[in-house]
C-alpha cells in the first residue's frame, strides 16, 4: 500500500459517496447497523468483560462496514457476514486484528479513567441526573455549567479525537496491506496528518450536515405547531447519518492509501473496490514463487 496525498476537497466527496452507496442498498445498511448495535448490546450485557470485549471489537465493525461498502460497490447486497470476514484471513492477520483490538480497549479505558480522575466523577453523576426524567432543567444546566466537569469533557472529546487518528485506517491496512499492527496504527495516522485538509472538510461538512437537519427539522416542526414530535424524526435521522458515516469509511481509505497497481475511478465517480486474496490464493502463489529443484 502506497500513501497518497489528496486534495482537501476529497473531505466533500467521502460524505457524498457514503450517502450514495448508502441509498443504493438502504435496507442492506440499516439491518446491517441494527445488527451491529444489538452485537453491542448483547456484550455489555456480559458481566465484568462485555464493555472490554465491545470495545476491542470496535475496530473489526469499522472494517466490517468498510468491507460492506465495497459489497455494495461490486452490486450485491452486504450482509452481517462482513462483521466476521475479517477473521478468516491468514493467522498472522487476524492475530494482528487482535492486537489492535486490545490495543483500542486499553487506550480507550485509559482515557476514561483520566478524565474521570479529572472531573471527579462528575460525568457519571451527569448522566445520572439526566437519566432520570424528574430531574429539573436548571440543575442539569447547572452541572454543566461546573468547570471541572467541563475539563473532563474537554479530555474525553480531545483524547478521543486522536485516539482515532493511529485506529482510522489500520484495520483495513492489516486487512488489505498485511501490515502489522503497530505499522498499521503509524501508518493510519501518518496518512490522517499528511490529508489533514481532506479531514477538516470531511469533519466540517459532517458537522454541517447535522446542524442543518436540526434546523430544517426543527423550522418545520414548530411551524407545524408539533414541537414535541422533534425528538420521534432526530432519532432515525441519527441512525441513518451513523450509518452513512461508517459506509463512507472505505472511501477515505481508498484515497489515502493505493494498492501497487491503483485503484481506478467508475463513470459515476465511485471507486472500484480492492481486491483481497483468499487464503487458498495466498498458498497458491506462495507454492507457485517456491523455486523447483531441477
Amino acid at each position: 500500500m502506497k500513501l497518497r496525498h489528496v486534495a482537501a476537497r476529497q473531505g466533500a466527496l467521502w460524505v457524498r459517496n457514503g450517502f450514495r452507496i448508502f441509498f443504493r442498498k438502504p435496507i442492506a445498511f440499516a439491518m446491517l447497523f441494527a445488527s451491529f448495535l444489538f452485537a453491542g448490546l448483547v456484550f455489555m450485557l456480559l458481566p465484568y468483560v462485555g464493555g472490554m470485549l465491545l470495545l476491542m471489537a470496535l475496530p473489526l465493525a469499522t472494517l466490517g462496514f468498510m468491507l460492506a461498502t465495497q459489497t455494495a460497490l461490486k452490486g450485491n447486497s452486504p450482509t452481517a457476514a462482513v462483521f466476521w470476514q475479517p477473521l478468516r484471513v491468514d493467522k498472522q492477520r487476524r492475530l494482528a486484528l487482535l492486537k489492535l483490538g486490545v490495543a483500542y480497549a486499553a487506550s480507550t479505558v485509559a482515557i476514561l479513567w483520566f478524565a474521570d480522575a479529572v472531573d471527579g466523577g462528575k460525568f457519571d453523576a451527569l448522566q445520572e441526573l439526566m437519566a432520570n426524567p424528574k430531574t429539573p432543567t436548571d440543575e442539569i444546566q447547572k452541572q454543566l455549567l461546573d468547570p471541572q466537569l467541563q475539563a473532563g469533557l474537554a479530555i474525553r472529546l480531545g483524547l478521543a479525537s486522536l485516539l482515532s487518528l493511529p485506529f482510522w485506517h489500520a484495520p483495513a491496512l492489516i486487512y488489505w496491506g498485511g501490515q502489522g499492527w503497530a505499522k498499521s496504527m503509524f501508518f493510519s495516522t501518518a496518512a490522517c496528518w499528511r490529508n489533514k485538509g481532506a479531514f477538516a472538510v470531511y469533519g466540517g461538512v459532517w458537522l454541517a450536515v447535522v446542524l442543518l437537519f436540526a434546523v430544517v427539522v426543527n423550522t418545520l416542526f414548530i411551524a407545524l405547531g408539533a414541537a414535541r414530535l422533534v425528538p420521534a424524526a432526530a432519532m432515525p435521522a441519527g441512525l441513518m447519518f451513523s450509518t452513512v458515516f461508517y459506509a463512507s469509511l472505505f472511501f477515505s481509505f481508498v484515497d489515502c492509501f493505493e494498492p501497487a497497481d491503483g485503484p481506478e475511478a467508475t463513470a459515476d465517480g465511485l471507486i472500484i473496490p480492492l481486491d483481497t486474496p483468499s487464503p487458498e490464493q495466498i498458498a497458491s502463489e506462495q507454492k507457485t514463487s517456491e523455486p523447483k529443484n531441477d
